[in-house]
């Protein structure tokens, strides 16, 4: 039995995003465990993997646990199990575990594999938290066997750090195209959330979902809203974050307090979803977020700004595009999606026709063929 260690900063990212890989490959007959800040007590992972292992990380890159107890306790942990593979996520976990691991790598134990979810050096990122990245990126590339991408710039900047013979390009981390579906969401279950938010027939909402993190500009998203001034709009927020009452207090001293919505964490996305006339993702870094993608799914056009990952998704009539901070620019795209409905549902439905590339059956597939390179054995392809 093959036996893979996933390995994330927190256990919210097994949540969010890994779960599904840890069935399937449990359901292929695999061995798979998880190791994060947080595994011990998310209940929802411990109903997927195999067993969850405690490791004590930050999302921060300069919190002294990362190096002085999360890189002894992956090595500890690794040697201990014998794990043919470790896939590795999130930037500072990957760093962490990469120098944890080298030896280990370099004596051929196992294959170390990181997929890169945007890389944290961009093009607008700040000159040293670029440099800082850029660092941990290049000083963790020999530990790694294979690095997985989501972009063209990303994969580019994969290239110079590891070659272009370990650099894997997958169409991002999939979205379940069937939960995403319209067939799931009946319109009394968007009823009832319009009831919820006393919203009437002749008041559409745009929507935001994302955490409340810098990174992704909700600043930008309630300047915008307040800017473009429809009298009967109103702007949903689906997310938690570190910036949730700053940006409540923001939207009180804009006056917008009757016409903004913060929900905090949501389990009803597809409904949400459904009932938006446009989402919006007005960040400044991605790698290619499945927040388009789902919106994608259910017909909903996307309002997104001009850059990497985001850019690739909405290009060619998908979505619109706003230059990275520009409010006015952004409130302009929102006031077109709410008064131009024909032209914005074949944005939608273009949207639809586009994300049938990135199903997460397809990206499972990829991950499998990469284990199995990784580990010698032929690919499904390789093996007729």
């Amino acid at each position: 039995m093959p036996k893979l260690l996933i390995v994330a900063t927190t256990a919210l990212f097994f949540t969010e995003f890994l779960l599904p890989y840890a069935r399937h490959f449990r359901r292929l007959g695999w061995q798979v465990d998880g190791a994060a800040a947080g595994a011990s007590t998310c209940e929802q992972s411990r109903a997927v993997f195999d067993r969850l292992f405690e490791v004590q990380m930050s999302r921060k890159a300069h919190d002294p646990r990362n190096l002085l107890l999360g890189l002894r306790e992956l090595r500890s942990l690794v040697e201990r199990e014998g794990y043919d593979i470790v896939h590795v996520h999130t930037p500072v976990a990957a760093f962490v575990t990469r120098l944890a691991l080298r030896t280990w790598q370099a004596r051929g134990r196992g294959k170390l594999i990181y997929t890169a979810h945007g890389f944290h050096f961009h093009p607008r990122g700040h000159p040293l938290k670029n440099a800082l990245f850029y660092a941990l990126e290049w000083l963790g590339a020999r530990y790694t066997d294979y690095l997985v991408v989501m972009n063209e710039a990303d994969r580019q900047a994969a290239c110079r750090l590891v070659g272009p013979e370990r650099t894997v390009y997958m169409p991002g981390i999939g979205v379940d195209l069937d939960f995403y579906s319209g067939r799931r969401v009946p319109p009394e279950a968007v009823a009832r959330l319009r009831e919820s938010l006393g919203l009437g027939p002749a008041q559409p909402y745009l929507l935001m979902i994302a955490e409340f993190i810098p990174r992704k500009r909700h600043r930008d998203a309630l300047e915008a809203f307040a800017l473009l001034g429809h009298p009967t709009a109103h702007l949903v927020l689906a997310g938690e974050g570190v910036l949730l009452e700053e940006m409540k207090a923001l939207a009180a001293r804009l006056g917008l307090v009757r016409r903004v919505h913060f929900l905090g964490f949501r389990r009803d996305i597809p409904t949400l979803i459904q009932g938006a006339v446009a989402t919006l993702l007005p960040s400044e870094q991605e790698g290619l977020p499945r927040a388009i993608m789902e919106s994608f799914c259910l017909g909903v056009p996307v309002i997104g700004a001009d850059v990497r990952g985001i850019r690739e998704l909405l290009q060619g009539g998908a979505g619109l595009l706003h230059p990275l901070g520009d409010v006015p620019a952004l409130a302009r795209a929102m006031r077109f999606v709410l008064e131009n409905l024909e032209e914005s549902r074949k944005m939608g439905h273009l949207g639809q026709e586009r994300v049938k590339a990135y199903d997460l059956r397809n990206i499972l597939r990829l991950h499998e063929e990469l284990y199995a390179r990784a580990l010698g054995k032929p690919t499904a392809l390789e093996a007729v």
